[in-house]
């Protein structure tokens, strides 16, 4: 098999574990199976009533929600199957002569590490920092096999425009923004701090003499039991909140200044079209941003958001490779 369909086909895999590892979480069915890698020490979910007997002496605490559970190990086998084609890739590098190595080889280790958080999230009962931790590695996952589809895929610009690329340090920042921002959001719904600020377009009361940033911001925090549903309080939730939304303020401004100006100095109609894409893909974004908030978290819209994150992220690495690139 060649390289680039396996890719093709990997990338989508990889959207469709974090879109679900997304649903999951927002459907608060993280913890709907109580081990790993299986479900109550099975490997689907117990439905029999011979199998419910078993959990019921082996998990006497634990009750069975089935439509939870399957959430959880349908994310797990989708996850299971992703593994299996990085694994495969890997295979495939090392049998192709020029073919990268050093790619393939960190991105199978990143896929073992993303298991091991896979694991940990459940063990340590969503722990925050280890929910947007696995969140992270998703997306980190993602962009190295988008990295890798854009090396094994010719691209040629006319000419190199060089007097775009003159923006790649600005184009180098945005990225790092955008990251900053997603990280944001990762943290602000293992809190589950998304509906902390109900009103637009910062937050209602006397939100700025409430702020908590080291509460709020504290990473390693302990409690006893589970962080399902979240143990921090209202303050501290408040303001990963507005940290977040000020931050998409701050990240849109300066996307959209960095597509303006690919769109009046680019020559090259393919990153003028990828200026157009972060563009709308922008406008989107901050949509599905303001619909969470006014209509309260609805679960299609909050998923969307993750696939719109996901969708930004990409282009941004898009266009740093264009700039960055040799031309």
């Amino acid at each position: 098999m060649q390289m680039t369909p396996l890719l093709k086909l990997t990338l989508v895999f990889t959207l469709c574990v974090i879109l679900m590892g997304a649903y999951t979480r927002l459907s608060d069915a993280g913890l709907g199976c109580p081990d790993w890698p299986g479900c109550y020490g099975m490997l689907k979910v117990p439905t029999q009533s011979h199998e419910l007997s078993q959990v019921q002496q082996a998990f006497p605490e634990h009750t069975v929600d089935t439509q939870k559970a399957w959430l959880e190990m349908i994310h797990r086998y989708i996850a299971g199957a992703l593994g299996l084609l990085v694994l495969y890739i890997l295979y495939i590098s090392f049998k192709i002569q020029d073919a990268p190595k050093k790619l393939p080889s960190v991105i199978a280790l990143l896929i073992l590490f993303q298991a091991a958080l896979g694991m940990w999230t459940v063990t340590m009962q969503l722990m925050p920092i280890v929910v947007m931790s696995h969140l992270i590695g998703g997306f980190s996952l993602l962009s190295l096999l988008w990295i890798l589809y854009l090396r094994t895929t010719p691209l040629r610009i006319v000419g190199g425009d060089p007097q775009v690329r003159k923006l790649a340090p600005f184009a180098l920042l945005c990225l790092v923004v955008l990251v900053l921002q997603i990280m944001l959001g990762g943290w602000t719904s293992s809190n589950y701090a998304a509906l902390a600020c109900t009103a637009l377009p910062i937050c209602e009361g006397d939100w700025l003499n409430n702020l908590q940033p080291l509460q709020a911001f504290n990473l390693f925090y302990q409690t006893e039991g589970s962080y399902e549903f979240g143990v921090l309080d209202y303050a501290s939730r408040m303001t990963i909140h507005v940290t977040h939304r000020m931050g998409a303020i701050i990240t849109a401004t300066l996307l959209l200044w960095l597509a303006y100006r690919l769109l009046i100095q680019a020559r090259s109609a393919m990153i003028k079209r990828s200026a157009w894409v972060l563009i709308t893909l922008l406008i989107i974004q901050v949509g599905l941003g303001i619909a969470n908030v006014v209509l309260h978290l609805p679960l299609g819209i909050a998923v969307a958001h993750n696939a719109g994150a996901a969708l930004l992220l990409l282009t941004m690495i898009f266009i740093n490779y264009t700039l960055w690139r040799k031309a």
